[in-house]
């Protein structure tokens, strides 16, 4: 009779492994190894079928009602812009961000305008005691009497304040946190974010009451945690900003009863964190005359046009390297622009430094800049301003053409609004083009 054999699989990537090891050696999760059934062995039992009950059989796709779900504000216009409108009843909503960036200040006001709204709220804190969470509400003025505090680090005690409450609202903060006693390991074990989130789903789908739940992101910016836990919730919002800068952009990477390409803008204030409907004026200079060096473009932050000026400067150096300092733009893709411009339109700019910084904290990440970027360089190295009403918005080829990018006509259309009469895009066809008209030699 030939011996089984049995194994260890991992429950994110499927590696597998005949001893238990810690660490996964496939995806680098600790704890997910999970033994498997031996070879050859057979199922003790079979899963009977079950007849569904009456209202939820199958039906044509056709006879299914097209109703579409109501949404609730929250009463945050930039935070109901990234949900689609609001939140869902029975949505599960994975809420992440760096620490200090500000989640749980916009999630406590958050929860504190549907509370004003008539509806109960209930905000769990396995970080902060509820004295702590008085004092910011204090500070923001995020205090109503339907708006319940727990601070609870075990499951089952937020399962029963939810029972206890029953509010329309739950806000969990966060799921590292927690834990379950019916799983092995600590807080913040892959297996325990598992049990946690997934209780915390049925509840959601289960008693229709929408559940947004903070998770905690590792050093390169994923959520921590399984890969799994993306995949169970509707939403994930991802709150991200500089520490350095007050602004603050909320994204939507996954949105199923919404669109995934919005974008929320807002900034940190003494009172909190405060929204910015229309941020056009946060991204550029306030000087009465042009300065040579500035060139301002618009860049699309999901379905949203934003105008930013980026600015240069440019140095004789005075070291064997010149150098080559940015902020708030891709150090690779100016190398790459300086190049094209010393190729194509014979400036010389390896025996000088190059400074160049976006105004306001924001980061263009966008190849849309280009152009912006390269006339900025120019307009230093020859000392000659660009007019104040012009704005540029092109990719940069290695052969020096100037392409057109996504969004031309939205992007035409807010710098026409925000009074910018000279806009030069793609039509330019190439960067000496660009240069000689604007910049020409005197």
């Amino acid at each position: 009779m030939a011996k089984t054999r049995s194994g260890y699989v991992c429950s994110e990537c499927g590696w597998q492994t005949s001893k238990w090891v810690g660490r996964c050696g496939g995806c680098q999760q600790w704890g997910t190894l999970q033994e498997k059934a031996p070879e050859g062995a057979k199922l003790a039992r079979t899963v009977a079928a079950t007849v569904p009950a009456s209202g939820r059989e199958a039906q044509p796709i056709t006879r299914v009602s097209g109703d579409r779900v109501a949404h609730m504000p929250t009463g945050i216009g930039e935070l109901d812009r990234v949900l689609g409108g609001g939140v869902v009843p029975g949505a599960a909503i994975l809420f992440s961000g760096e620490p200090g960036v500000g989640k749980s200040t916009l999630l406590l006001d958050a929860a504190a305008r549907v509370a004003a709204s008539g509806a109960r709220v209930l905000y769990a804190s396995g970080e902060e005691s509820t004295g702590q969470i008085r004092l910011r509400a204090e500070r923001t003025g995020a205090l109503h009497d339907t708006l319940f505090l727990a601070s609870e680090t075990d499951l089952a005690t937020v399962l029963g304040h939810i029972e206890q409450v029953r509010p329309g609202l739950i806000v969990v903060d966060s799921v590292q946190t927690l834990a379950s006693a019916q799983v092995e390991g600590g807080a913040g074990g892959p297996a325990q974010v598992r049990e946690v989130a997934a209780a915390l789903i049925r509840v959601a789908k289960e008693s229709g009451i929408p559940v947004i739940i903070v998770g905690h992101v590792t050093k390169d910016g994923t959520v921590a945690g399984p890969r799994l836990l993306e995949h169970l919730v509707d939403v994930v919002c991802h709150f991200e900003g500089d520490r350095q800068t007050a602004l603050r952009f909320l994204r939507s990477l996954k949105n199923r009863y919404g669109p995934t390409d919005e974008t929320g803008c807002f900034q940190m204030a003494s009172g909190g964190i405060e929204e910015v409907p229309d941020p056009s004026g946060l991204f550029l200079s306030r000087t009465e005359e042009p300065v040579s060096g500035t060139c301002a473009t618009v860049s699309l932050e999901g379905r949203r046009a934003l105008p930013v000026e980026v600015q240069a400067l440019t140095a004789t150096s005075s070291t064997p390297n010149p150098r080559r300092v940015t902020s708030g733009v891709d150090s690779s893709r100016i190398a790459m622009i300086l190049a094209v411009l010393e190729r194509h339109t014979g400036e010389k700019l390896h025996d000088v430094d190059v400074y160049v910084s976006t105004v306001g904290g924001v980061r263009l990440t966008e190849p849309g800049a280009d152009l912006a970027i390269a006339l900025a360089v120019l307009s230093s190295i020859r000392d000659r301003p660009l007019p104040r009403d012009f704005a540029a918005v092109g990719e940069l080829s290695l052969a020096g053409e100037v392409r057109a990018v996504v969004g031309g006509e939205q992007r035409a259309a807010e710098a026409k609004r925000l009074g910018y009469a000279q806009f030069m895009d793609a039509t330019v066809k190439t960067v000496v083009a660009a240069r000689d008209r604007l910049l020409p030699r005197s």
